[in-house]
Order: C-alpha cells, then sequence, then structure tokens
C-alpha cells in the first residue's frame, strides 16, 4: 500500500462546455492520474467519450490517464486505446473471455493493466490473474452512471482483496470508484485502498483543488 492514497479525478463529472479549464484544475492540482470511463452503451446502460477526447485530455493534462473500460469485447481496441494515449488500461473481468489473454496484450502494448469488478462479483474470482496484472477496480456503484451512492458491502470485498494481495506478495493496486467522497475516503484508505476514483465526490464541490489536496493527506 502507498502511505498516501493516489487521487484520481474522473472525468465523468468534469464540465465538457469548460473541459479545458477543468484538465487545467487537474493539472494545478495535487492529483496522480486522470480518470477516464468509456462506456458503450451495451456493457452498461451509457454512452460517454472515446478516442477523440482521451487524445485531447492526454494532449494537455499532466498526470497519466487511467482509462476504464466498461465495454464489450475491448480486445477490439487495446491498440487504439494505447495510441489515444492510455496509461494504465482497466477491463471488467465479466467482460472478458480469455482475460489473461487479454491483460497480456495491454502489457505487451506498454500499458499498464487493470481488472475491474462490478459490485456483484466476488474478489475471489481474481485469485489466478493477481499475478498478472498491476491494479484491481473495484466498482462501489453499479458502473454506468456518475453520482450514485456508495455500496457499503465494499469495505468487505477491499479488506479480503487487500488479505489476498498481502498474502503472496503481489505488487498490485487496489482502486476504487463510485460514490468515493471526503465522508468515506479515510473508511476506503484504511481498509486497503491505494488509488481513489472520485468524481461528483470532487468537481461538485467549492474547490476542487482543495478537496484533492485534502484526499491526499488522508491515512
Amino acid at each position: 500500500m502507498n502511505e498516501k492514497p493516489l487521487i484520481a479525478p474522473s472525468f465523468l463529472s468534469a464540465n465538457f462546455m469548460n473541459l479545458g479549464r477543468d484538465i487545467e484544475m487537474i493539472n494545478s492540482s495535487v492529483a496522480d492520474w486522470c480518470h477516464m470511463d468509456v462506456m458503450d452503451g451495451v456493457f452498461v446502460p451509457n454512452i460517454s467519450f472515446g478516442f477523440s477526447i482521451i487524445k485531447i485530455i492526454k494532449q494537455h493534462a499532466i498526470y497519466p490517464l487511467d482509462v476504464h473500460l466498461m465495454i464489450i469485447d475491448p480486445d477490439r481496441y487495446l491498440e487504439r486505446f494505447r495510441e489515444a494515449g492510455a496509461d494504465i488500461l482497466t477491463v471488467h473481468y465479466e467482460a472478458c473471455t480469455h482475460l489473461h489473454r487479454t491483460v497480456s496484450k495491454i502489457r505487451d502494448l506498454g500499458m499498464k493493466a487493470g481488472v475491474a469488478i462490478n459490485p456483484h462479483t466476488p474478489v475471489e474470482v481474481l485469485t489466478d490473474i493477481l499475478p498478472y496484472i498491476d491494479m484491481v477496480l473495484i466498482m462501489s456503484v453499479n458502473p454506468g452512471f456518475g453520482g450514485q451512492k456508495f455500496i457499503p458491502r465494499t469495505y468487505s470485498k477491499i479488506r479480503r482483496l487487500r488479505q489476498m494481495i498481502d498474502s503472496e506478495g503481489y505488487d498490485v493496486l487496489i482502486e476504487v470508484d463510485g460514490g468515493v467522497n471526503l465522508e468515506n475516503a479515510r473508511d476506503l484508505v484504511r481498509a486497503g485502498v491505494d488509488v481513489l476514483v472520485s468524481g461528483s465526490g470532487i468537481f461538485s464541490t467549492p474547490n476542487p483543488v482543495d478537496t484533492i489536496a485534502r484526499m491526499k493527506q488522508i491515512v
């Protein structure tokens, strides 16, 4: 675990009429990554941004792009997400028939490989893939929309996953996304989270830069 959490503001909650302003806001903060949720309207009931927006943000953001694919058959697009600027690419356990092949390809392309699981999926399904990935993203809401309420059972999943990782000595980060804010961030970090993804929990606050700084200081 990191001594202090990594903070990844989610652009799903950015103001796309003022995208440049929000990118500069993140650049001026003590954030660590820029989190981007890609949705296809099939795997989740919503559609978000694609390659062109990722390329624009990559051109102007100073932090690594943490790209979360909420799409079916992600293997079709791995090279294109690398070309668009993804530094970390996360696919869903539920969307990949041959998960080991997918994460191996992501790493071969020079990106960090992450695997996400939905709220109903137990962490134990990751036992055999942990040696081959860099991060697990635990969804703490049902994926597809921002601003949802955090699912409390997530804490027990994080603790179980933390024990699985630490007992084997794996170098795997735990990321959590969904309903993350200043009210629950400390409990999440104490449960074992390394990376806090927050959209509305950052962008909807009066001073997002200060909110990021406060999250960063949580131990």
